[in-house]
This record gives C-alpha cells, sequence and structure tokens, in this order.
C-alpha cells in the first residue's frame, strides 16, 4: 500500500509539483488531492501533465478528508495552514509549504503578516547544521521559503565558519511561477516578456526575516540581512547573488575549503569548479541547488551563487526531502538531481 499521502492545495502549481514528485516516489500511495475551488474538478484539466490521474477529481479541503493518511502536505496561502494543521491528528506527519510556521519570533511575524502567529515548527532545511537531525522522526515542519532557500545555501557556509561578517546583501531573481497561480496583471506575458523588474526593495519582502533568522542560526549570533527580490522573465528558477564583508586576512582558497568540506556530503548541493557560475537552467525540475563562491579582493566581500528550481528545491522537492526524514526512508528517494535542458 505505501505511505498513504494527502495534499491541500493540490491544484495550485506547488501543488501540482508534490503531486509529479510523489505519483514517482516507490514508498507513496497518492490517496488524496485537495482543492476547495476545484472541487469535483478532473485533475487533467487543471494540470494537464498529469494524464496518468485521468479519472479522478480534487476533493473538497476538510480535517476530515486529511485526517486518515499518514502525511498531509499543505501548500495552502499563508494564514490557510496553521488552522487546517490544528485538527489533525498529533501522529500525522504534517509538511507546510507555506509561511505559516517557519518564523520563531511572534513580533516578527505579525510585522511581515496578517493574523495570530503560530508555533514555529522544525525548519525543512537538512542541509542547515543541526538541520537534518531536527526533522528525522518530526510530526510537524515548516518548508522553507525559495528566496531563503537560495540565499542561505549560497552564504551559510561562509558564516557558520566565521569567514563572512554578519552583514549579508541578497539579490535574488526569481521565474513568475514564485508567484503562484492565481492570475495577475502585472504577471502577463505583455507585462513580463522582455522585462526585468525589482519589487520589494528596501527590505519590504516578507521572505527578509526567515533569511535573517535561519542564518543567524548558521552564525550562532544575530545577522543583518538587506534583500532585494527581481521578476525575472521566465517560468521556474531563483538565480541568488549573496555578499558580505570578508574577515581580514581571507582569501579565496580558505573560502573555497570551507564550502567544499561544507557540501562533500550533501546529495542535493553541487558546488561547481572554480570559475563556473549557476544557472536556473540546469537546476530545472531537479533538487538540486548549485552553488559557486569567490572572494572579491577589490572590496574584500565574498560573493557567493545559488541557483534552485523554486518550484523543487525551493519548495516541493524539499517537503518530500522532509517526508523521507521523517519516515526514516532513504533522503534521496523519488527526487530528481538530473535537471532539464534546454
Amino acid at each position: 500500500m505505501g505511505v498513504r499521502v494527502a495534499i491541500a492545495g493540490a491544484s495550485g502549481y506547488v501543488g501540482g509539483e508534490l503531486v509529479r514528485l510523489l505519483s514517482a516516489h516507490p514508498d507513496v500511495a497518492l490517496a488524496t488531492l485537495a482543492a476547495s475551488r476545484n472541487a469535483g474538478t478532473a485533475i487533467p484539466q487543471i494540470h494537464p501533465q498529469l494524464q496518468h490521474l485521468a479519472g479522478r477529481s480534487f476533493t473538497d479541503t476538510t480535517p476530515a478528508k486529511l485526517a486518515d493518511h499518514d502525511v498531509v502536505f499543505l501548500a495552502l496561502p499563508s494564514g490557510h495552514a496553521a488552522p487546517l494543521a490544528a485538527q489533525l491528528p498529533s501522529d500525522v506527519v504534517v509538511i507546510d509549504c507555506g509561511a505559516d510556521h517557519r518564523l520563531i519570533d511572534p513580533a516578527a511575524w505579525q510585522r511581515w503578516y496578517d493574523g495570530p502567529h503560530s508555533h514555529a515548527w522544525p525548519y525543512g532545511l537538512p542541509e542547515l547544521s543541526g538541520g537534518r537531525a531536527a526533522l528525522v522522526g518530526a510530526r510537524r515542519i515548516a518548508v522553507p521559503g525559495c528566496y531563503p532557500t537560495a540565499a542561505i545555501l549560497a552564504i551559510a557556509p561562509a558564516l557558520a565558519a566565521g569567514i563572512a561578517e554578519p552583514d549579508v546583501v541578497v539579490v535574488a531573481a526569481s521565474g513568475t511561477s514564485g508567484a503562484g497561480r492565481e492570475p495577475k496583471t502585472h504577471l502577463t506575458s505583455a507585462e513580463i516578456i522582455g522585462s526585468m523588474s525589482a519589487y520589494g526593495v528596501g527590505g519590504a519582502h516578507r521572505h527578509t526575516p526567515e533569511i535573517a533568522q535561519n542564518l543567524s542560526v548558521a552564525a550562532c549570533r544575530p545577522v543583518r540581512v538587506s534583500f532585494t527580490p527581481m521578476l525575472a522573465p521566465m517560468t521556474r528558477g531563483i538565480l541568488a547573488t549573496v555578499s558580505a564583508p570578508a574577515r581580514p586576512g581571507s582569501d579565496v582558497a580558505e573560502l573555497r575549503a570551507i564550502y567544499t568540506a561544507s557540501y562533500a556530503d550533501e546529495p542535493f548541493v553541487v558546488l561547481l569548479p572554480e570559475s563556473r557560475w549557476p544557472t536556473t537552467g540546469a537546476t530545472t525540475g531537479a533538487n538540486t541547488a548549485h552553488v559557486q563562491v569567490t572572494f572579491d579582493s577589490n572590496c574584500e566581500r565574498i560573493v557567493a551563487v545559488a541557483a534552485i528550481d523554486n518550484l523543487v528545491k525551493g519548495a516541493a522537492g524539499a517537503a518530500v526531502q522532509c517526508m523521507n526524514l521523517a519516515l526514516g526512508l532513504p533522503e534521496t528517494q523519488g527526487l530528481p538531481t538530473i535537471g532539464i535542458a534546454p
């Protein structure tokens, strides 16, 4: 029978990607696919790429429909996951792909999101120091945001080693799928094609406190973060360029040795050979992060770049990776590491 899985929000981009990945997972049975506004709609009508589910339809999103499963994935907008999760049995593994359970500080939540703060769950980034151990056997997991995933993987090793000062600048470009499936005028092809734009400038993006929170964990001291996101004319992908002042006397050889040691045993992080820089296209469809780092001697700053697929390593793939760890399955089970190109 396998692990019985339910997905709430299965009609969205992240939900559809969860269905795609879990359909190929040898230990999983996709029991319930819930999508309130699309309840009763045939699944391939919303996700034509999922023709293997012809004959199946989305169901209502209710606690009763979700409770009788081993794992429930919540791919819901901010503020919707916490009330639903609170009504699910404590022995069910609940994996929240949204923001409801990422932030530890209630004041930070209240500043950046509407509604009451919910209890923070174990943070689903195994590559952080101590992150993997916290996920083994966990019954509640918060999947990181897509921008935080790329930014943290880019600079965390340098902060953890003390070679980077805790004053970080992140400039990251994302594809349009990061904004979700809801139709929005500024995401139409006429607005996007041939144009790139910044948004959430001046520390106004909700992922800023999440990046700062978890880089502070990596550095074992508070880290300031200036984050500028950009919208790129592509469907998938995030390319994050992250920099920080370097410790006096640092050099590129020491820096590269730190990254080599940090990611040597990580199945989903690839430290590229020197002089090769990450591209979003190389990670499309894969649960991988491609990372490169160098030392800018002109201004004594560390510059690190990471590329991910925002829907895979930045969302659905990370959620499956967390499920594997929670259930004691091989961490890489059912997750692609080979990208799609061109």
